[in-house]
């Protein structure tokens, strides 16, 4: 078993696909493997865009050989355009991370907002800066994509379990805490059968 887990985190879409890799280890501190958004060109065909997506995650698979693969998941939003793109954007990373025999997820945006900074309704500006202080970064990262990316990645690590990790609260941030609480009181609502 290894002593850290690195994950891929994709924030899906076609303009900007920010994806980001972390490394976490036995004591769920994140380390920064790298960070970057994939381009593609507004006014190109939705085929070619896609490929460029798909190009993008490829290298990002090839170059960093992560464990597994964390998307943000779709949710509604008022301009259909934009929830279409982000949606192919994210069947594309899901298909790639399958066809690399990688485990893959997705993860609500408040359950990645939760898990970084404790606060389901967190703002970008929030989560950047809690990313910036978790992977001891000297500013926050950008664009918000890259951001976002990073915390889908350290979401993922944090919920799964990293390999070696122990029981209890030892060793967590307060947003991890946090989470963590937040998934017990749920655990019991949901047997109570209320």
């Amino acid at each position: 078993m290894t002593s850290s887990l690195r994950v891929l985190g994709i924030d899906p879409g076609l303009t900007r696909c920010g994806v980001g890799i972390v490394d976490v280890d036995r004591a769920r501190r994140g380390t920064l493997v790298h960070v970057g958004v994939i381009r593609s060109a507004p006014d190109a065909e939705i085929g070619e865009r896609l490929a460029v997506v798909a190009a993008g995650i490829r290298e990002a698979i090839a170059v960093h050989r992560p464990d597994a693969v964390a998307v943000e998941r779709v949710f509604a939003q008022q301009n259909s355009h934009t929830v279409m793109g982000t949606a192919q954007a994210s069947g594309v990373a899901l298909l790639i991370a399958a066809e690399s025999g990688l485990p893959a997820a997705t993860h609500t945006p408040s359950e990645v907002k939760a898990a970084v900074t404790g606060y389901g309704s967190a703002d970008k500006r929030q989560v950047q800066a809690m990313i910036a202080r978790i992977l001891r970064l000297d500013a926050p990262p950008q664009p918000a994509d890259a951001a976002d990316a990073l915390a889908i990645a350290l979401c993922h690590a944090w919920r799964r379990g990293t390999p070696g990790v122990q029981a209890g609260a030892g060793g967590l941030t307060p947003a991890q805490r946090a989470w963590a609480d937040a998934e017990r009181v749920a655990r019991t609502y949901l047997r109570s059968g209320s």
